[in-house]
This record gives C-alpha cells, structure tokens and sequence, in this order.
C-alpha cells in the first residue's frame, strides 16, 4: 500500500494519523551513535540505510526497518529533519510505493511534496525568518570571529538558511557555548549542539510549523512525533503525542511534557521502540474512530449481567 492510498484508506474510517518523526539518534543511528551496550552475540541484526562517499553511514534494526514499512503503510509517515535536501536524498529508509509523499527538510526550510521543494512554503518561511532575526551574514561573522581553529574542523551553511559548525566535541569550550548562545538568543536565533554539531538556526524556523502544515493538507485526526535533540522540542510539542529517546539534549537536561514520553532505550534500540510506539498510537486511534456507532453516536454498551 502506498502511503497515497495508506491516507485514502485510513480518510474512509474517519481517522488520519500523521507521523512526524525526527531521523539522525532518533530512528536512524551512525556506528559512533548505535549504543550497543549488550554482549556482541546478542546485538541485533543491522540495516544499513544511507551510504556516503561510497561508505556505510547510518543504520536501524531489521525489525525496526520492518516496523518502519508497517507503519508507513498504515499513516502519513513524514521523515522530519534538520539536514539539508541533499543530506535527506542519501538516506534510504522506505522505497518503492511506501516511498513517504511528503518530508520536511532544513529544520521546516523546505517542504518536500514527491520529491520536490514546495516553493510558496520556502517563501513565506523565508518572510517569517527575514522579518523575526538578525541576517545570517551576521551570525557567520560572529562564528568566523570567536572560533578557533583547535577545535573547529569545519564552518558550514545550509540551505542559505542556517549554519553550523563540527567540532572536537571534547575540546568545545563550554564558555564559549554559553556566550555564543546567549548572543544568538538577542537576536532571533537558537543555538543547539548535538553530536560534533554546534547548530544556529533562526527562530522561527522550525519543524512544527511544517508539520501543522502537513496535517492541514491531510486533514490528520492524530499527530504523533519524536526527537531528540533542542531543535526538536517545538516539533513534540505541537504533536498531540510524542516520544523521545533516553539520549541527546533533551534527555540530558530532563526536558519533558505531560504528552511527552521519556523513554529509557538509548540508541539504536530506541529508534526500534520508537517505531513501535507510533505504530501502537495509530492502531489504537484507528480503533477509536471504527467503533460500532448507532446515529452517528457512540454504541451502547450492554447492562451488566
């Protein structure tokens, strides 16, 4: 089933279920990200689902990749990521006629519908960011300024819409992160660091506003969403129900919400559980909008005997 008729099959029953999932430490995982924690007989079996410059780069487990597909043929599964369109393209997750309509790329920058970057979406993202913070010009300016070059390995720009740097993660000094944070904040923009990443994304450009946007063009009944880092936490919130991992920023510091759910697997073994969880949400919302109804009012239930 594609997720096309995935959509028209689940519009019949009244119900809509929309899956806006982070990708990088949340359901795909590079080797240095994977947390095999157990005995090496015991680790589960690997899928690779991205290849760069010729080489393995990110993974899930089989059984994770088979609920993957599962769920994608039962919801409107949107992979959801701050990576660039052509970072997103290597990846490799679902194929053929489960191949996901839409995806949100450059933190909300970009919506892609079949492929495809939906231009009137770029432009009011890009209204939003000129007229809410400080050019990005000015944000390099500082990066290029207070940097040094024992622990930065590389100054990047996305999309003509964010920037970010790698790093010697043990060598960042935590002062400057503060500072460059603080800096930002003053002018319109949110610092986040994940892995070997130091990201400066403007405010207003986010996932969730992509997101709703999905949802209103799907007429989605159920939002469900997860992540784990800081540029993810807008994206929880505005799911009706969502999920994060036992790693990452948002584990690190406890953050939390009451439709929120902390989940002790780290690692690839929570991007597994993660699947399972959205899967077990839209099966139960399913069931909730096909119960028996009489004049369009829930079923009685029988007196007890």
């Amino acid at each position: 089933m594609s997720t096309g008729s995935a959509t028209s099959a689940a519009s019949a029953t009244g119900a809509t279920v929309l899956v806006a999932s982070d990708l990088d430490r949340t359901l795909i995982y590079s080797t240095g990200a994977l947390a095999l924690g157990m005995p090496d007989p015991q680790a589960p079996r690997l899928l690779c689902v991205e290849v760069h410059e010729a080489k393995p780069l990110s993974y899930v487990t089989e059984r994770a990749a088979a609920e993957l597909r599962a769920l994608a043929a039962e919801t409107v599964f949107v992979p959801t990521t701050t990576r660039t369109r052509k970072q997103y393209q290597r990846i490799s997750l679902l194929g053929g006629d489960l191949a996901p309509r839409y995806a949100i790329c450059a933190n909300g920058g970009h919506l892609l519908v079949d492929g495809v970057s939906d231009p009137d979406w770029h432009a009011e993202v890009r209204r939003r960011v000129d007229d809410a913070c400080a050019p990005l010009s000015e944000v390099r300016a500082y990066l290029t300024a207070t940097t040094d070059l024992s622990w930065v390995r590389k100054h990047r720009v996305a999309e003509d819409l964010f920037a970010y740097l790698v790093v010697e993660r043990e060598r960042l000094p935590q002062d400057w992160l503060d500072r460059f944070t603080a800096w930002a904040g003053e002018r319109g923009w949110t610092v986040s660091l994940q892995g070997r990443k130091v990201y400066a994304v403007p405010r207003p450009l986010t996932k969730s506003a992509a997101m709703r946007e999905v949802a209103r063009r799907t007429g989605a009944t159920l939002t469900l969403a997860a992540g784990d880092s800081l540029l993810d936490a807008d994206l929880l919130l505005a799911a009706d129900r969502a999920w994060r991992p036992g790693h990452g920023e948002l584990a690190d510091t406890d953050w939390g919400a009451p439709h929120v759910t902390a989940m002790a697997a780290r690692g690839v073994a929570a991007g597994e559980e993660i699947v399972r969880a959205f899967r077990a949400a839209a099966r139960e919302h399913t069931r909730e909008h096909t119960s028996p109804r009489l004049n369009g009012a829930p079923a009685a239930l029988p007196d007890p005997a």
